[in-house]
């Protein structure tokens, strides 16, 4: 009796996590999968459809995008605007993944002039940001969520190896002191308790009506 009901047990716990899973996968990896509102900040070129999450603008240069990228990254772009650059600028590289590889080079090289100083949180940010969209990136791959066509070029199918961009964004934080702007991005490469603590401090930190108000407003 007793093993028959720990069987019991462990098939409604493995059929919860299938559930779980599949509900996440439905929604998309957070990081990329919905656009983020950078008001009026310069953006990567996108499609005529600003809402679609992977509306490529077949016209631009990927070859110019590790350049374009490090471009908008300047030190008084806001937050959100280095969100959704950095979103866009993961699923252009995702075809490409000699450009990929130049873009987290060149984004990496600005966290590691900072090592040991703790004076330009925004690299810190803008690194740890980027490798968590990567591997979120794979994640769209691994979830079968690519049309056939889309799917074979899509070149980021393995998460980055023995990188924590989440710790690199929590210390962005910590040499910030405060920002909510950085708490919901954090909340977004996490789950459970972890990123419910983040978004609560984003929540807490987004003046009413402001631009990070409407971006942790739920999404249709």
């Amino acid at each position: 009796m007793k093993i028959a009901r720990r069987h019991i047990l462990q098939s409604l716990a493995a059929a919860a996590a299938v559930i779980a899973f599949a509900g996440t996968a439905e929604a998309g990896p957070p990081l990329l999968c919905h656009p983020f509102d950078a008001g009026k900040a310069k953006l990567l070129p996108w499609s005529a459809n600003p809402q679609s999450w992977n509306a490529l603008d077949p016209s631009y240069d990927v070859k110019r995008l590790p350049a374009d990228t490090l471009a908008l990254l300047s030190p008084d772009a806001p937050i959100l605007a280095r969100m959704e650059n950095l979103r866009r600028a993961t699923l252009y590289a995702a075809q490409d993944e000699r450009i990929a590889a130049e873009l987290l080079s060149a984004i990496a090289a600005r966290m590691q002039a900072d090592t040991g100083k703790g004076r330009d949180p925004l690299a810190w940010f803008d690194a740890g940001y980027l490798i968590e969209s990567y591997r979120q990136a794979s994640h769209i791959y691994k979830w079968n969520m690519l049309n056939p066509a889309e799917k074979s070029s899509w070149t980021m199918r393995a998460e980055p190896n023995g990188l924590d961009g989440y710790s690199m964004v929590a210390k962005a934080i910590r040499l910030v002191g405060t920002s909510p702007e950085m708490e919901f991005a954090a909340s977004l490469m996490k789950d459970g308790p972890t990123s419910a603590e983040h978004r609560r401090r984003a929540l807490a930190g987004a003046p009413a009506g402001s631009l990070l108000a409407k971006n942790l407003a739920p999404k249709p």
